[in-house]
């Protein structure tokens, strides 16, 4: 019987294709280096079917990085772009033609200097560039603010929240209490290091949540249980601060309150809201 090949995974495709984008840039000659970031990075152990690839281009001057920026073609010399935007000042998101998707980012060293990030992976340096380009100068920022600053933040959220929801506006009410107030909830655990089991991105402090916490740590069928459980939600925010730390107990109170009285409101005659049949 023949013997067929599986397909390069897209790990392996990843970092083939910047590889390959750094023999392009070396003999283009118009830029510094490329800098291989997260899991294209440091971190290629976390490299899954599911990745993409996020990239800086360092150069040497503006004119250099407006080029870069407003054309592709140097990206279409290793492989058909079907899709490509310039979503920030600075960078610009791309979509191959064989699924491969990437991120980037074009900076001239005095910007690149300037900016905070994580330390990254060298994939290319034309020789005669600055050394330690994947090294940044401004290390990317720390958490904000102290435990008890977060917990007030996430009761506050819950509050505003709570009280959206009874005025009919759910959808800025489940933004509060199953986003932000969650997102506060993660920075708490974090600070307290009740997991180590993968890092917390910088930049992001969801990603990696499931790998980070158990989940009875992080029960996130309750707290993000969907548009119209917010008082599911605040419960379980609730349960969860309260198991690591003391909560002020006025607005604790406060928001127990709240959570019963949304509890106590049926979903018709909401103001504003129109009743949709359950499914």
């Amino acid at each position: 019987m023949p013997h067929h090949e599986s397909p390069p995974s897209v790990p392996c495709r990843l970092l083939a294709r910047l590889d390959r984008l750094g023999a392009e840039l070396e003999a283009r000659g118009d830029a510094l280096g490329l800098i291989g970031l997260g899991s294209v990075g440091l971190e290629t152990d976390r490299l899954d079917e599911h990745s993409d690839a996020d990239f800086f281009l360092v150069v040497p001057d503006a004119a250099a990085k407006t080029r870069y920026l407003q054309a592709v073609d140097w990206l279409e010399a290793l492989a058909a772009v079907s899709f490509s935007f310039e979503n920030s000042t600075n960078g610009r998101k791309v979509l191959f033609a064989d699924g491969l998707f990437m991120e980037y980012a074009v900076f001239t060293v005095p910007e690149l200097k300037a900016s905070p990030y994580p330390a990254g992976r060298l994939v290319w340096r034309r020789a005669d560039a600055p050394e330690g380009l994947e090294i940044p100068v401004m290390p990317p920022p720390g958490v904000p603010g102290s435990v008890d600053y977060h917990v007030n933040e996430a009761l506050t959220n819950l509050f505003v929240g709570l009280h959206r929801d009874l005025r009919g506006e759910r959808l800025s009410a489940t933004r509060f209490i199953q986003g932000y107030a969650v997102d506060r909830l993660l920075t708490v655990l974090g600070l307290l290091r009740a997991s180590t089991a993968a890092p917390q991105d910088p930049f992001a402090v969801e990603r990696r949540a499931e790998r980070r916490f158990t989940p009875a740590q992080l029960p996130l069928d309750q707290l993000v249980p969907g548009y119209r459980r917010n008082a599911v939600a605040a419960k379980a925010v609730m349960r969860c601060l309260g198991a690591h730390v003391s909560l002020d107990p006025a607005m604790a109170a406060a928001v127990h309150d709240l959570i019963g009285r949304v509890e106590a409101v049926s979903d018709q005659g909401r103001p504003g809201q129109a009743s949709v049949p359950s499914t």
